[in-house]
């Protein structure tokens, strides 16, 4: 039973009372029976202003609970001239402009943070109490290589290859730096925040790829620059000294004439590779920025076929096509990306050797393209190095074919991949 019922029922009955003693009242006074009857009236009176007075701040008061339970801050009462009913009104106003006040601040700082996460160029995964992903911004779908849909709801440990062996493991307050595919460099933050009194746990990814490449593309630069001035200044100068013993060879024996023209010519021979070796590294420092226009890349992969195909005859290797139906028309440096093309052909016919196959295959959607080889997987420690200057496996190899491709592909803003499936193809990949 309600208060307001209590108070209804008790005024009844005492005015009942009242009523029935009015009644006995006029059976001896009847003058008395109408003060009686003005009492009642009177009483009658108060007790309804009681009643107003009473429950006009519990409805005020229900009114603004059910206003706070649906979120309503917007809703004020206006003051109605009693005292006590206006200081509580006075009071549920100021209560409500600090919610509404909060709640509009707390709105702005989350729509912030999201627009900030968003934005931001970092990647953030956002994990649930058991490793599982919540939500990723576009940065971590950008480098993760997959959409988050696709990895919503999963764990840690179902992440695409590299990212689930190296972050399945990492603790709170740690951070892990590794590669991918040679070259793309990340390190990755595991930390937490309290939201609601609960932790919730994020892994921030930080990508070092561009920091490192320009550190790295710095110090060989000064290194090519310093080698090249003094290889081709000694270069020159023996160069010359050569010249002027060519002159000496008449004056010899007929019979030592031809051995010495010979060592003359393998000396010169020798300073010309090595000059032609320091501008080869040179080529690589001075690798101007890419002119972009809208290119066939079907084109350019057919031109580079009848270029290559007296090698590939020799070699008895097989070039097999699956191309798109349509164009893959990018906006590319088409004199830039024959040479990267150039340099992963000739890398897949030397690893093929003789007697393989090269497929070259290319999509639309997304726009990529693919050339993978028979000759053979790449192995894990090898692959770790493949993009790193100098570093080569063949015995002749200078270290800088796959750099230049490297920066070719950065400066175009294309991100590829060079790896093995199995023991048998390796596949380089260009997404553009």
């Amino acid at each position: 039973m309600t208060l307001r019922t209590k108070f209804i029922l008790f005024a009844v009955l005492m005015h009942g009372i009242l009523l029935a003693l009015s009644w006995f009242v006029l059976q001896q006074n009847k003058f008395l029976f109408l003060g009686m009857e003005l009492l009642i009236i009177v009483s009658a009176y108060v007790t309804f202003q009681l009643y107003r007075s009473f429950f006009k701040p519990l409805q005020l008061i229900r009114s603004g609970i059910e206003s706070i339970r649906d979120k309503d801050f917007s809703t004020k009462f206006m003051a109605v001239g009693q005292k006590d009913l206006d200081e509580l009104v006075n009071v549920y106003n100021r209560m409500i402009d600090q919610l509404r006040h909060e709640r509009v601040a707390q709105a702005e700082k989350h729509f912030l943070l999201d627009k900030l996460i968003q934005a931001s160029p970092a990647g953030i995964i956002l994990l649930g109490f058991d490793n599982q992903v919540e939500s990723i911004n576009p940065a971590a779908e950008r480098f993760l290589g997959q959409p988050a849909a696709a990895l919503a709801g999963k764990h840690v440990s179902q992440l695409p290859d590299v990212w689930a062996r190296e972050l399945q493991d990492l603790n709170t307050g740690q951070s892990v730096t590794f590669r991918i595919n040679g070259t793309w460099t990340y390190r990755c933050h595991r930390a937490h925040f309290l939201d609601r009194g609960f932790q919730h746990y994020f892994i921030l990814i930080e990508e070092l790829t561009e920091a490192i490449l320009q550190n790295e593309r710095q110090a060989y630069e000064k290194v090519i620059r310093v080698m090249s001035h003094e290889v081709n200044n000694t270069t020159g100068a023996i160069n010359s000294i050569l010249g002027s013993l060519g002159f000496y060879t008449s004056q010899l024996q007929p019979d030592d004439r031809e051995d010495f023209a010979h060592v003359l010519q393998v000396a010169t021979d020798r300073n010309t590779n090595l000059s032609r070796f320091m501008a080869n590294f040179a080529e690589v420092v001075r690798l101007p920025q890419p002119k972009k226009v809208p290119t066939n890349v079907h084109t350019l992969l057919q031109s580079l076929h009848r270029l290559l195909q007296p090698d590939l005859q020799r070699r008895n290797i097989q070039l097999q096509w699956d191309l798109a139906k349509a164009p893959l028309i990018v906006s590319l440096d088409a004199q830039q990306l024959e040479q990267v093309l150039l340099n992963i052909f000739k890398n897949a016919m030397e690893a093929i050797g003789s007697g393989g196959e090269i497929t070259v295959s290319t999509s639309m959607t997304p726009p990529q393209l693919s050339i993978t080889d028979s000759g053979g997987g790449i192995p894990a420690d090898v692959q770790a190095n493949l993009f790193t200057p100098f570093y080569t496996t063949k015995a002749n190899g200078q270290g800088i074919g796959l750099t230049m491709v490297r920066d070719i592909l950065v400066n175009h803003g294309f991100t590829f991949s060079l790896g093995s499936a199995n023991a048998q193809h390796t596949t380089f990949t260009i997404r553009f």
